[in-house]
C-alpha cells in the first residue's frame, strides 16, 4: 500500500488547520479598526412621531465622555444664515441645510458644505441659490418653483432649517437650550464625516414626519 502519499496529505491538512487557527487568534487579539458605521443617520425617520424623535435626540446627548462628535441642530422656524450662525455661538458648523418655505408647495432640501467660518455660513444662502435650479426635474411647475426659490435665496431669505455641527456634549447640550433650537441630535464619537446621512426636522413637521402638501399655486415673486 502507498501510505506515504496519504500521510503527506494529512500532514498538510493539519498544518493548514494550525495556520488558520493561529490567524483566528491573532485576529481576535488585534481586531481590524472600524472606520465608522456607514448607516449612521441624523434626523427623524419617515413616519416617525415628532415627539419620539425629540426624545431620541435628547437621549443622544446623555453620555459622560468629552469626545467631540457630529450633531444636527433643528430649528422651530426657518432662520436666516445670520441668525443660525449666531445661535451656533462658536460651535463649528460644517453643513447648512436650507429649504425655501412656500405654502403648500414642495421645495427641495439644499445642502451646502462650509468650512465653519462666519463668511462661509453667511454665503451659504447664495450658494444654495445656485443649487436650486439643479434640484428640479423638467416641467413648467418645477421651473417656476426653481425660479422663485433662487430669487428668495438670493434675497437672503429665512430658509435655514438645520445645521450640522461638531462639538463636545457640553457644547451641544448648551446649544440645545438656546432660543429657536428645537432639537440637537448627536452621533457616537466614532462617526466619520461623510459617512452619515442627514434628514432635517422641518418646522412644518408637527405630529408625524412625512410628505408635505404640494397642491398650492407657485408664487410669482
Amino acid at each position: 500500500m502507498r501510505t506515504s502519499g496519504v500521510s503527506g496529505v494529512l500532514v498538510g491538512v493539519v498544518a493548514a488547520a494550525l495556520v488558520v487557527g493561529a490567524l483566528a487568534v491573532i485576529g481576535h487579539l488585534n481586531p481590524v479598526r472600524q472606520l465608522g458605521v456607514g448607516t449612521d443617520r441624523l434626523g427623524p425617520d419617515s413616519g416617525e412621531q415628532v415627539i419620539d424623535y425629540l426624545a431620541r435626540a435628547e437621549a443622544s446627548l446623555r453620555a459622560d465622555d468629552a469626545a467631540p462628535r457630529w450633531a444636527s441642530v433643528s430649528f422651530d422656524r426657518a432662520l436666516t444664515a445670520e441668525q443660525a450662525h449666531a445661535i451656533a455661538g462658536g460651535v463649528r458648523i460644517s453643513q447648512v441645510l436650507l429649504r425655501v418655505p412656500l405654502d403648500r408647495v414642495q421645495t427641495p432640501i439644499l445642502t451646502v458644505g462650509v468650512p465653519g467660518s462666519e463668511r462661509s455660513v453667511l454665503n451659504s444662502t447664495a450658494r444654495a441659490a445656485s443649487l436650486a435650479g439643479e434640484s428640479f426635474a423638467a416641467g413648467d411647475r418645477q421651473a417656476q418653483i426653481a425660479a422663485v426659490s433662487q430669487r428668495r435665496l438670493l434675497d437672503g431669505c429665512a430658509c435655514v432649517v438645520t445645521l450640522v455641527v461638531r462639538g463636545t456634549l457640553p457644547e451641544l447640550t448648551a446649544l440645545a437650550g438656546r432660543p429657536d433650537v428645537r432639537a440637537v441630535q448627536a452621533l457616537p464619537p466614532d462617526a466619520v464625516s461623510g459617512k452619515f446621512a442627514v434628514e432635517p426636522l422641518l418646522p412644518e413637521y408637527v405630529d408625524v414626519v412625512g410628505p408635505l402638501p404640494d397642491d398650492g399655486p407657485v408664487p410669482t415673486e
